[in-house]
């Protein structure tokens, strides 16, 4: 155990000197944090006991919106990127299916995620933001539309039992919260969990901690919120960086909170912009769920 693991980080601190345009989809996997440069298609990784550079696990020709591990076969990713699924694979990437290429308006995929039984889920949206062009599909041996009407899909993100829920529609500053049926995967009881306001920032990435807390990063918000499970704020830590897009706990004990952060449309960026930013919490997360290709 080296002296960095006991080294309480009580701010945020740049994680790399590296600055990524649109950073996002912050995972803790195997020992090590992954994470995407989404336009580019960049797929990266970094330890967590101590600031390094970011290492290039794969460049992909399309956006790469997140990726989650394959079940039992380490170094495979499934992946939402360009129109679709796709799976990452000793440095080839095959495409799975195909699920935008046909929106009337230009569109690609964005946040993805496995929940704990090992399905996948990937939001969509389309590049004008255009409103309801957005969609929330499940994989899980087969692909299909969950949720339909929204703008710009973020998240989702689970509570350990994966029976619950939290989806972001980033522009309009909601959160919502879904029951997830654990047999089926089929989505109920679609309930209101944050209304935010232009002056909180917009919703973006989450991650639910082991107390069943969600945390959520505020795009032009300068900060990232942890609420409560009946949707309390309880925690608000305040950022250099204007845009954080996700968020993930890893590093010792699962302590240390990851933000991802974009320099992406922002004509005077600060020094920290597009940077990952660590600082420990008090209540662990969880490594991320794998992707079960099995299913089905």
């Amino acid at each position: 155990m080296t002296t960095q693991e006991h080294t309480i980080l009580s701010e945020p601190v740049a994680w790399s000197d590296d600055r990524l345009e649109l950073g996002e989809g912050a995972r803790w996997v195997d020992g090590r944090l992954v994470l995407v440069d989404l336009l580019a298609g960049r797929l990266l990784e970094t330890g967590g006991d101590a600031p390094g550079p970011l290492r290039e696990l794969y460049r992909l020709d399309v956006p790469l919106g997140a990726v989650a591990p394959v079940a039992g076969q380490p170094g495979r990713w499934l992946a939402a990127a360009g129109t679709g699924l796709v799976l990452l694979d000793g440095g080839l990437v095959h495409p799975l299916t195909d699920l935008e290429s046909t929106n009337p308006v230009p569109a690609r995929m964005n946040d993805a995620v496995a929940d704990p039984r090992g399905r996948f889920w990937a939001g969509s949206m389309t590049y004008d933001a255009t409103p309801g062009g957005g969609t929330l599909f499940r994989h899980d041996g087969m692909t299909q539309a969950a949720v339909t009407g929204l703008t710009i899909t973020n998240g989702p993100a689970f509570d350990a039992t994966g029976t619950v829920m939290y989806l972001a529609d980033t522009p309009l500053g909601q959160v919502d919260r879904f029951t997830v049926d654990p047999a089926t995967g089929e989505l109920s009881e679609q309930t209101p969990f944050l209304r935010l306001t232009a002056d909180d920032g917009f919703p973006d990435g989450m991650t639910v901690d082991v107390a069943g807390n969600l945390w959520v990063a505020l795009w032009g918000g300068h900060a990232v919120r942890r609420y409560r499970p009946d949707g309390t704020l309880d925690r608000q830590i305040r950022l250099a960086a204007a845009q954080p897009t996700s968020v993930c706990l890893g590093g010792p004990d699962m302590r240390r909170l990851f933000v991802t952060t974009a320099s992406y449309g922002l004509s005077a960026p600060s020094p920290l912009d597009g940077a990952l930013l660590a600082e420990d919490v008090d209540i662990p997360g969880s490594p991320a769920a794998a992707a079960d290709l099995a299913r089905g």
